[in-house]
């Protein structure tokens, strides 16, 4: 009996994808509930399992984009027992196919000079002349560099494009790489997009983490980061400016109730956006649970739809990465979204004294269609207040 293998609907607005790998080869025995696909998606990634032992037999290769529903492998189910296991190719290795040019002695200079395309393979040229003898090495670089001109110059007369394919690659996008740069075109051409810095002083959520660390680990099993303190702090802000927690839908503003947070993360495949549900009835320690769980999910590449469905506005830390400045791009429909950058040390006035302190640069961007600069600075000034004042979060006041 023959079993299809077909694209499974993986959300409702998914209509395509890319198969990213085979967990199995072409011909191998599989057994049921074994992992045999990752697709590709533009906004997750899913692993795909056999539903019944046999032997499989792909129909479409990987790196291609499929349509949800497509076949693409056939398992013959009851096959296992009687195929061959697959042997794996040793792959040959470089020392063995330069073994020649290893060998090369000062008679052989004449050969070098004769096949110029043989000295492409420079590495192994080199060692070759590294390895003769004084006397002797002086002729053989210059054969060496003789043949080299004489490649420029074959190469020279030779087809561009064959040229530019040595110095360039191609390959396509991913569906999540295509998804992200349709909306973030999408968010410029939409939107009235205007950014209001501020800058806050750690010193004091630096001090209260650094005492608070061992006893908050001891007693909850996760550390206590920075991020707890700005979704609480954003939490507040959105609280007292609710415009930024609204969106323009055709002629309508719909105002949000809710406080579901987004908190960009960077993965090999992308930025994701996974969303911190009812961010103002949870605890810090909730926080840093919920943050800890979407690190672990996005790693693995197990990031589901639902968790990045429905927030009202976003935090981006681009400090992690060493930024210093930037302006970040709204994640449609939201109307907000705060960049928290690098912590640096700079010369800062308080109370009449110039003191070093560790400072972060805050960069809120939002649609200015809904949102005025006021509410803005009051948005910007109530973070900083409360990143300033973190007993206030943490007492919830």
């Amino acid at each position: 009996m023959s079993l299809e293998v077909k694209i499974p609907s993986v959300g409702e607005s998914i209509t395509s994808g890319v198969i990213a790998v085979w967990h199995k080869a072409d011909g191998e025995a599989v057994t049921k509930g074994d992992t045999i696909l990752t697709l590709d998606t533009d906004k997750v990634s899913t692993d795909l399992t056999a539903e019944e032992s046999g032997i499989i037999h792909i129909k479409v290769q990987a790196g291609e984009e499929v349509a949800i529903g497509q076949l693409v492998a056939v398992i013959e189910v009851g096959s296992a027992s009687s195929a061959a296991p697959v042997s794996p190719v040793a792959p040959k290795t470089v020392a063995s196919e330069a073994q020649p040019a290893t060998s090369v002695a000062p008679k052989a200079q004449p050969a070098v000079v004769a096949a110029p395309a043989v000295v492409a393979a420079s590495a192994p040229v080199h060692s070759a002349v590294e390895v003769t003898s004084a006397s002797n090495g002086a002729a053989l670089r210059a054969a060496v560099e003789a043949a080299n001109v004489s490649l420029g110059v074959l190469q020279g007369n030779g087809d561009a494009a064959t040229l530019s394919e040595a110095r360039t690659s191609r390959k396509r996008m991913t569906p999540l790489r295509r998804k992200i740069a349709a909306q973030l075109v999408s968010a410029q051409h939409q939107a009235a997009i205007l950014t209001t810095f501020n800058e806050c002083d750690m010193s004091a959520v630096m001090k209260l983490r650094s005492e608070m660390q061992d006893a908050f680990v001891a007693e909850h099993g996760v550390k206590l980061g920075f991020m707890s303190f700005f979704i609480k702090a954003v939490v507040s802000a959105l609280t007292a400016c609710p415009a930024i927690n609204a969106r323009i839908d055709g002629d309508d503003l719909i105002e949000n109730h809710y406080f579901d947070i987004g908190v960009a993360v960077g993965t090999e495949k992308g930025l994701m956006v996974p969303v911190v549900r009812d961010a103002d009835q949870k605890s810090f320690a909730q926080l840093e649970k919920d943050l800890a769980a979407y690190s672990v999910k996005a790693r693995e590449g197990k990031i589901e739809l639902k968790d990045l469905q429905g927030g009202v506005f976003t935090l981006s830390n681009g400090g992690i990465y060493g930024s210093l400045l930037s302006t970040p791009i709204l994640n449609p429909p939201q109307s907000g979204i705060l960049g928290m950058h690098k912590i640096q040390e700079r010369p800062v006035a308080v109370k009449g004294q110039v003191v070093v302190r560790p400072m972060m640069y805050l960069a809120l961007s939002y649609d200015h269609r809904i949102v005025d600069g006021k509410e803005a600075v009051t948005f910007l000034v109530r973070v900083k207040d409360c990143i300033e004042n973190p007993m206030r979060l943490m007492l919830g006041l």
